[in-house]
């Protein structure tokens, strides 16, 4: 795998920044144990990073969960029972994979990119609506459709996209037209926009539903390590007493 530890403290800043957490919050916890910081969110969170777990919300739901471990909190269902007075919505639980530094995967033949948005939105007007919602290629910036051929016209393949997430990761997305999946054109795309967003200074972040057992094979052939688990609540009661 590749990802130096080395580069661990980076990714803590921009969960940091990402969860509104008070500066140097994680950067001054880098040891093993859970981190609870009371934040005013609508949302609950348990992040598991490396040894490290961070636990964000309200103080009363922190309270509540003193009782749990973190195994127990990572579970969907923990999660859901905790917040249902606050009308909690289950956002899933997600495996964070991470890379600093990784094998270029060379093709076969000669290949046409496309960085544009109309090859990526014709990608996407070929796949299944859950997929197209589960990568949304539309908010990440920065894409690399690899297309059917050398010409203008040809249809696309695979998208690979990525959005800066704090000015510090790359949060990396794949998605390949049905009639064009198992023949390595999605760890293609990843590799290619993977490159991209180091190049530019970026470690490259790869989020996956624990369910999604071919995002979690893409994952693992394309390079990326596996460093944790992300589970979000949305807390609906909260949101309905601050409109």
């Amino acid at each position: 795998m590749t990802f130096d530890l080395n580069s661990a403290p980076i990714v803590f800043l921009a969960w940091e920044r990402g969860l509104d957490l008070p500066e140097d919050s994680l950067l001054s916890e880098l040891r093993n144990g859970r981190h609870s910081h009371p934040v005013e969110s609508n949302e609950l969170t348990f992040l598991r990073l490396w040894d490290q777990s961070i636990l964000t919300g309200p103080p009363h739901l922190l309270a509540a969960a003193q009782k749990y471990d973190d195994d127990e909190l990572s579970d969907h269902s923990t999660m859901l029972r905790l917040t249902k007075l606050d009308g909690g919505r289950g956002l899933g639980t997600q495996a964070l994979y991470y890379a600093d530094d990784l094998e270029l995967h060379q093709p076969e033949h000669t290949v046409h990119v496309s960085t544009g948005d109309a090859e990526a939105a014709a990608l996407e007007s070929l796949c299944p609506p859950d997929d197209v919602n589960d990568v949304d290629l539309t908010r990440r910036q920065h894409k690399f459709t690899v297309m059917d051929s050398g010409e203008p016209d040809a249809g696309p393949l695979a998208c690979s996209a990525y959005a800066e997430y704090q000015g510090l990761l790359a949060q990396l997305g794949t998605l390949v037209a049905p009639d064009s999946r198992r023949q390595g054109l999605g760890r293609l795309a990843t590799s290619i926009a993977a490159h991209e967003a180091l190049a530019a200074g970026l470690i490259v972040q790869w989020r996956a539903d624990i369910n999604n057992a071919a995002a979690h094979r893409l994952a693992v052939s394309a390079g990326f390590s596996v460093a944790g688990l992300l589970t979000r609540i949305s807390l609906q009661n909260r949101q309905t007493r601050h409109k």
